[in-house]
């Protein structure tokens, strides 16, 4: 039996990017055994609400590096231009979801990416497609093209309110839910586990991995739940858009063991030295891949871009 997992959550969201290293192990673990679906939060229409905040860019960027020492992924702390709501960024994942089913993840990936270590700003098409020419598995031009299509605003909407359904819910007893527009929402990032029973539990939020292992293991303790693996290699066989360095320390951890970030690096550069893996630099870090994985995002032209 499968465990439906839907994952809420937005490119736009510092939290929701720093889960990733827990949200890996987990699909390390059980694989195919848990159905992913990904819902779009839409944390942002226009940057009226940060405004009225004070929530300027370089505040943004100075929070980043808090994220970056903490969580350990990959961030390039750097003032944008200007801020740009994550709608346009939300819609285009969308659109590769209706377009190419699957292909969204890819397409989220690689937003998280670039949003964290290149200047990209979410509202402007010309950077969109920019960063989306490298996600495998996709047509760039027919994803951005399709961002403002009927189709794509209709499905927009149905996760927003989706999303905005956590009104009495666990997520919202902890005080990990939010409501930033009128609605209880499911912040980014939260996950919904679902048993073919009709059973569900919540991990709403910001989570260590543990906590999802923890609830997998009460809906279905007869699932095949496989260790971590002693070398890095398997892990960048399975993950085909690569990892960080901290995605694959996590990975490696056993038990409740602290994951070895050094230790991670150096099964990794011996990869590299093998032949066996490749190294693209990004954010002060890395992402690893196996030989000929796809590179991740950069945004070289965003300044002039920006500046329009």
């Amino acid at each position: 039996m499968s465990i439906r997992a839907t994952l809420f959550s937005d490119p736009a969201c510092p939290w929701g990017y720093s889960e990733n290293p827990a949200l890996r192990v987990i699909e390390w673990r059980y694989r195919d055994q848990l159905d992913w679906r990904l819902v779009l939060v839409g944390l942002s229409e226009d940057t009226s609400r940060y405004e009225r905040l004070g929530y300027t860019t370089l505040r943004s960027a100075q929070s980043w590096g808090s994220y970056r020492d903490r969580y350990g992924m990959p961030f390039a702390p750097m003032p944008k231009p200007r801020g740009a709501a994550s709608s346009r960024a939300c819609r285009a994942v969308i659109a590769a979801r209706i377009q190419s089913p699957g292909s969204e993840w890819a397409v989220f990936r690689w937003l998280q990416l670039a949003n964290f270590n290149t200047g990209l700003l979410f509202d402007d098409d010309a950077q969109l497609l920019e960063v989306l020419r490298t996600s495998p598995g996709i047509d760039p031009e027919a994803v951005v093209a399709a961002i403002d299509a009927p189709d794509v605003l209709g499905a927009y909407a149905a996760d927003k309110a989706l999303t905005r359904t956590a009104a009495g819910s666990p997520t919202e007893f902890q005080g990990k839910a939010g409501n930033s527009d009128g609605a209880v929402r499911y912040t980014a990032p939260s996950v919904v586990f679902e048993a073919g029973d009709g059973r569900r539990l919540e991990a709403g939020g910001f989570q260590p991995g543990e906590a999802y292992d923890v609830l997998i293991a009460n809906l279905d303790p007869t699932l095949d739940r496989r260790p971590a693996p002693e070398d890095p290699a398997p892990l960048l066989e399975y993950f085909e858009l690569g990892l960080s360095t901290q995605e694959v320390a996590a990975c490696m951890a056993a038990g409740n063991d602290l994951p070895d970030v050094r230790a991670a690096e150096l099964a990794l550069l011996a990869l590299v030295d093998e032949g066996r893996a490749e190294r693209h630099p990004l954010g002060g870090d890395a992402v690893w891949t196996a030989p000929g994985g796809p590179v991740p995002p950069s945004l070289p032209a965003v300044a002039a871009s920006a500046a329009v």
